[in-house]
Order: C-alpha cells, then structure tokens, then sequence
C-alpha cells in the first residue's frame, strides 16, 4: 500500500511537537562540567621515574607522535670489585596530540606502566604548535589521572605491591630495635626455679664417667675400694708399702 501524501511531514511534526513540550536536558558546558567515566581518554599522562627508554611506545605507535630522546650514563659499580654499569637517561620525551587517535596502543605496551590515561580533555589551543606537550606537560596531566578501581574480593593482590611489600617488611625488620630485657616479675620468678649445674644431665649423672672404673656390682651407698675403712684384723698395707715388703 502506497504511503499516504504528506505522512512524513505530519511524522516530522509530531515528533517536534513532542520536543517542544519537554524540558530541555542540555548541559550547560562549561558552567557544568560532564560526569565523564573513568577511562575516559581524554590526554596521555607520563610518569617519568618508570620509563626506562625502551621505545616500544614509539615503535608501535601508528601515527608516530611520540617523540623520544635520550643519552647513555656509566653507574658506577655498587660495590668493591663489581663492574660498571650503563643506563639510559631520558632527555626528551613528547606527544604531538593534532596526530594522535587516541588508540592507547602506547599505554597497553608499556610494560612499566609509564603511560596513562587522564579524563581531561580541555587543552584546546589556537596554535597547533602548541598541542605538543613535552614531558614536562605530561608530567602535569598524571596528577589528573584517576586512582585504580578496587579489586574484586579474594583477587590476588598485585605483584607490584606485594614486592614493595615485602621490601618494605625487610627494612622495617632492620631497622628495629633490639629486644628488650625480660621484666622484673620474670626475673624474680626465674630466679625462683631450681636449676641444674651446666653440663650435668640426667643421662650423664646415670652414666660413668670416661676414664673412671667402678665395680659392676657398686651401688652409690657402697663405699669404694678405695674408701673402705680400716680392719684391725688385717695388717696395715700401707705400712708394707712404706717399709718395703720383707
């Protein structure tokens, strides 16, 4: 069936006169500022002190708008006997945003977590010179990056932070004090407690001594052989001793 003439126009002014009746939801930018998302990408932030001048950001980047520069230095070794050592030293580190499309191809390959996205997006300038922001300006955009969502319950805890973790455990097991002397009440009931002469054990005292022979049928209340008391009716041999034998 042939659609009637002038149905579109009458359609078309329905629906203007259903807009007109309606409140108006404009927002008033810039007096109102929009509730963005968090991973809005508006600009790149840089966070210098973890890039490591590996220029897999710049390689991979489709528009080429991420200039790097940098020199090498010689660390010294850490200790007596070690080798030196070289690093790479950043110089320059820039994004040309008139070229970038905003992809996030450099932020996913940063395997130092360098680059992130930041919601704001005023940064409009009337030269197009301007739109390239040095590393100094980028360091800027980082303090506008949001803070990560929370993990989800009983997920596994980050191995950046449990290695910071632990480093900071070890030195705060260092730098402790040492333990402190057992209290007074302690003391007093320690001293209380029989002890037992150092180096003498149940199984010592049980035991003969090396070098010491004893009878085998000697018993503690036995006297030894020689301990045993004098006998009248047996002569004195200590005296044939001292004489001499006949």
């Amino acid at each position: 069936m042939a659609p009637l003439p002038g149905s579109g126009l009458a359609k078309g002014l329905a629906v203007t006169l259903r807009t007109m009746t309606k409140k108006s939801v404009t927002a008033q930018y810039p007096d109102a500022q929009p509730d963005l998302p968090p991973r809005t990408r508006g600009v790149i932030g840089l966070f210098e002190e973890n890039c490591t001048v590996c220029m897999l950001c710049a390689r991979e980047c489709p528009d080429w708008c991420i200039y790097i520069d940098s020199h090498k230095e010689t660390v010294p070794a850490a200790s007596p006997g070690g080798r030196e050592r070289s690093r790479n030293v950043l110089d320059r580190f820039a994004i040309d945003f008139s070229l970038c499309m905003y992809c996030g191809i450099c932020i996913e390959v940063c395997p130092f977590d360098a680059l992130f996205w930041s919601p704001e997006f005023e940064y409009a300038e009337t030269d197009i010179r301007d739109l390239t922001h040095e590393r100094d300006k980028l360091r800027e955009w980082m303090w506008t990056v949001p803070a990560p969502p929370a993990l989800d319950l009983g997920a596994e805890e980050p191995k950046e932070l449990a290695a910071a973790r632990k480093t900071a455990d070890k030195l705060a097991a260092q730098q402790a004090p040492p333990a402190t002397e057992p209290h007074a009440d302690e003391q007093a009931r320690a001293a209380e407690q029989p002890t037992r002469p150092q180096g003498d054990s149940k199984q010592q005292t049980d035991q003969p001594r090396p070098g010491r022979t004893e009878p085998r049928n000697a018993t503690p209340d036995q006297p030894k052989p020689d301990q045993s008391t004098h006998d009248p009716s047996k002569p004195d041999q200590s005296k044939f001793g001292q004489e001499g034998s006949p």
